[in-house]
């Protein structure tokens, strides 16, 4: 109960303190006024935004000392938290700033799981070596992906993209001599440290570096495994956004028939949509394979397709930090009221929460779209805007003229 309370104070609060940091909290100013508090809000933002990446820095050791008999439980959902957050930002540059409607997103993570697990599994190949084979194969089924949908939009490029999930998935599923079919692939290898697994007995990380052996180890070490992706997924794209060919994307988000008028190929603006969009899946399904250890078709529906888009539809369709905090409000949250007492008080001891997720996602993204259509934290902005020069009042030209 505590520790549900706590959590969702700190959500709330998170979600106000961004809401403000964006502007979208206060009343309307205009003129001199309205820049000062631009500036203001901007420089504040900008320190909330630190303290809350040194949070996540910090995050294992701080849940250690203040949960330390739930420390691996909340580091787990840390981890799937962040594997979620990393699927939003790779899906948000397909819907949020090409505008491309995508509903077989789950596709490239599954091809990313399984590129990692038939490498490890017929090649020998450690997780290092095959994640970045593993974007690269994701790239390219998105780039075969993205061939036959370039003159479809809307409805039809959802069907088309929610038909491609389904064909992977059916392809796992019956080519069980290569995929191992309904059984999946076990025995996938987990990640090491420069050579050093997490093992118990000699050789391992505790034995070399004299600690007690302790599962929390590889716990903290898969956290920032995904957290380092997360971080090169943002980075990468904030920094394409700024380059031409994210204010293609942009471009062709408000307008397709502008931007082939400017002489932009949306040919090729959309395949690198598809296909980056898709590499940053296929990283998170290699880390999701090595997490678990065990992959299989029904790892990989269309059900996860619908959460990754819901996540970035409530987060705010191409803003960075309202996935953040749609993942935690909807993966985490839904996680954390597996132990708030009071619901099993009220509904049962067998109440389970987790039954009803697609329910608490359905009321969320209508309460959402309600509240503020535009998502969490609207962020619908081009990254270059045209500013236009002051000019001379027409008084002071009059008076010119006079003279």
């Amino acid at each position: 109960m505590l520790i549900g309370t706590v959590f969702g104070a700190i959500l709330l609060g998170l979600v106000v303190l961004i809401s403000r940091a964006t502007g979208k909290i206060g009343t309307a100013a205009t003129g001199v006024a309205a820049q000062k508090k631009a500036d203001r809000i901007s420089t504040f933002g900008k320190w909330a935004l630190r303290v809350l990446f040194v949070v996540a820095l910090m995050l294992p050791w701080i849940v250690m000392f203040l949960f330390p008999n739930r420390d691996r439980q909340l580091i787990d959902i840390s981890i799937l938290i962040l594997t979620y957050v990393m699927l939003g930002w790779g899906l948000n540059i397909v819907v949020g700033l090409a505008g491309l409607l995508d509903l077989g997103y789950v596709a490239f993570y599954a091809v990313g799981a399984y590129a990692y697990a038939l490498l490890a599994q017929y090649f020998g190949f450690g997780f290092w070596m095959a994640l970045p084979l593993a974007g690269l194969f994701a790239a390219m089924w998105g780039i075969m992906l993205g061939f036959p949908v370039l003159r479809l939009r809307g409805d039809y490029l959802a069907i088309v993209t929610l038909a491609f999930g389904e064909i992977i998935r059916v392809v796992l599923l019956n080519w069980s001599e290569f995929t191992g079919g309904p059984d999946g692939i076990g025995r996938i290898p987990k990640p090491t440290l420069f050579g050093i697994e997490f093992n118990r007995g000699e050789g391992g990380f505790a034995d070399i570096f004299g600690l007690d052996y302790d599962t929390i180890h590889r716990f903290i070490f898969f956290y920032y495994i995904i957290f380092v992706l997360a971080l090169i997924t943002h980075f990468a794209t904030m920094r394409l956004r700024r380059l031409p060919v994210g204010r293609a994307w942009e471009a062709l988000r408000e307008d397709e028939i502008a931007c082939r008028s400017l002489g932009i190929n949306t040919t090729l603006v959309k395949l690198s949509a598809f296909s980056i969009g898709a590499m940053f899946g296929g990283f998170a399904g290699s880390f999701f394979a090595t997490r678990q250890g065990f992959i299989s078709p029904e790892s990989f529906t269309f059900i996860e397709s619908a959460i990754i888009l819901a996540i970035v539809v409530l987060g705010g369709l191409g803003s960075q930090i309202g996935v953040v905090f749609a993942s935690i409000v909807m993966i985490g949250g839904i996680e954390l009221l597996r132990n708030i007492g009071f619901l099993s008080v009220v509904f049962g001891e067998n109440f389970d929460p987790t039954q009803f997720r697609m329910l608490i996602f359905g009321l969320a993204m209508v309460l959402i779209m309600v509240w503020k259509p535009r998502g969490l934290i609207s962020a619908r902005q081009p990254s270059a805007v045209y500013k236009e020069r002051k000019s001379i009042g027409a008084d002071v030209v009059a008076q010119g003229e006079g003279h």
